[in-house]
């Protein structure tokens, strides 16, 4: 496969080429090195492409992850406790997970126990694969890369999406790289405030 598009929002391409340049150099070799036809495994039960060979996302998945560990990338989680009122949560929200769930419930409020995890961390570098539903792209930049980069656990996140060309010989569902990036366009330029690089891949 090939990195078909880029994004950098808020400078994140710029910061990883001068700051972590070896992290962006691995991700793209294990997107080169992958041959997307190997992985055209699913067999379409949908009426307008019934019986024709699809590209599987759950095995570029498997693929992804198998190669990313090989090179040290591990999945990491940030955990958090919520409530039901808002000041109580941006007073807690900088603190550790202890602190929150005492001071929650030290307001006589019930403390939820959450977490945030994200595919493949390295350096302070987040990597995202998405071959998933549309929405969860919008949960990915917006809300967890942006969690883990508040939390001081990453610099810059990336997200790696199939374009519409590639998107279009999978099963319906997944979301790709044009859509999301009229979304984040579409919320201006500080939105999310966290450096990202958007990849959109192709075979």
């Amino acid at each position: 496969m090939k990195i078909g598009a880029m994004y950098s929002h808020l400078n994140g391409f710029e910061w990883i080429q001068y700051h972590q340049k070896a992290m962006w150099d691995e991700m793209k070799g294990i997107i080169e090195s992958i041959d997307a036809e190997a992985y055209r495994t699913k067999v379409s039960k949908e009426k307008t492409m019934k019986g024709k060979k699809l590209f599987s996302p759950i095995d570029l998945n498997k693929k992804m992850k198998q190669d990313f560990e090989n090179l040290g990338w591990f999945e990491s989680r940030t955990s958090y406790w919520v409530t039901d009122q808002y000041n109580l949560i941006t007073r807690t929200m900088h603190l550790s997970p202890d602190e929150q769930k005492q001071i929650i419930e030290e307001e006589g409020r019930t403390a939820i126990y959450s977490y945030n995890q994200t595919d493949f961390v390295k350096n302070r570098v987040a990597v995202e694969v998405q071959f998933g539903k549309y929405s969860f792209i919008a949960y990915d930049l917006f809300v967890k890369h942006l969690a883990f980069y508040v939390g001081d656990t990453i610099d810059v996140g990336i997200e790696i999406l199939p374009m519409k060309k590639m998107q279009s010989e999978m099963s319906s569902g997944p979301g790709y790289y044009e859509g999301a990036l009229y979304d984040l366009a579409r919320q201006g330029r500080g939105v999310p405030a966290v450096p990202l690089v958007l990849v959109g891949i192709e075979p």
